[in-house]
């Protein structure tokens, strides 16, 4: 099969099917393309023309990203109650994630009579330059941090990679002491390079590729393609950064 599923262990497969049991652990549940999957022919799909030959083939149709997120939004939702979350933005790849996974977040509360407060910010992570030993990042834009005090803070984020960012990220709110930190990425990418960090809600797991489209780009291109795909050589070669 093109999708193999779910990337669960045992016990996972186990809490998903048994509504009394303990949730899956935290990253375990997700939709995993195989290495091997040949993806769907650009001509099945509505795709730009201008993009048109600098792609290899769709590996995630539009319909499906937001099947899924609307899975993630339900799942956010029972573990969320009603209490009040502060949401937070990574721009600028996890916009259109952002968008689509807020608006089934409050369908959902809404449609369920819950009381379920949102606070939006969007931020944009960069590296401290030489800073070495702090293992810190620093964040642009966004409200001051000492205000996610004490708060239940939702970081929505578009691809985790190596997993280093998102692990200094999180070592920095936590110098601000939230109640409660969750993470969900619309994809995670199987690389050597990983840590092994792996956030609270995910929806796809993707091949080592270098992927585009629904807001990921290539140097700034790509985000205006609807689907998720993968990028050929020669698209990499004339969008390469000046």
């Amino acid at each position: 099969s093109r999708i193999s599923g779910c990337c669960v262990d045992t016990r996972a497969r186990v809490a998903m099917d048994d509504p009394t049991s303990k949730p899956p652990r935290p990253g375990t549940v997700c939709i995993k393309i195989e290495d091997d999957d040949p993806g769907y022919p650009l001509e099945m799909f509505c795709v730009p023309r201008h993009y048109a030959d600098d792609l290899e083939r769709v590996i995630i149709p539009h319909g499906l990203i937001m099947d899924r997120t609307e899975r993630l939004a339900k799942d956010i939702v029972n573990e969320f109650g009603q209490e009040p979350i502060t949401c937070l933005c990574v721009l600028k790849g996890g916009y259109q994630f952002f968008h689509d996974l807020i608006a089934d977040i409050k369908a959902i509360a809404r449609n369920s009579d819950r009381s379920l407060q949102l606070k939006i910010d969007f931020i944009r992570l960069k590296s401290y330059v030489g800073d070495h030993s702090s293992g810190k990042v620093s964040v642009i834009g966004g409200d001051d941090l000492e205000e996610l005090r004490g708060k239940n803070v939702l970081v929505v984020e578009d691809i985790i990679d190596t997993g280093r960012t998102m692990t200094k990220l999180l070592s920095t709110l936590g110098d601000h002491e939230p109640k409660k930190v969750r993470v969900v990425s619309l994809l995670v990418k199987r690389t050597p390079a990983s840590t092994g960090y792996r956030p609270d809600y995910i929806g796809f797991e993707v091949p080592n590729k270098f992927v585009v489209g629904y807001a990921l780009d290539y140097n700034e291109y790509f985000r205006d393609l609807t689907h998720v795909c993968i990028i050929n050589e020669a698209g990499k070669k004339k969008y390469a950064a000046d």
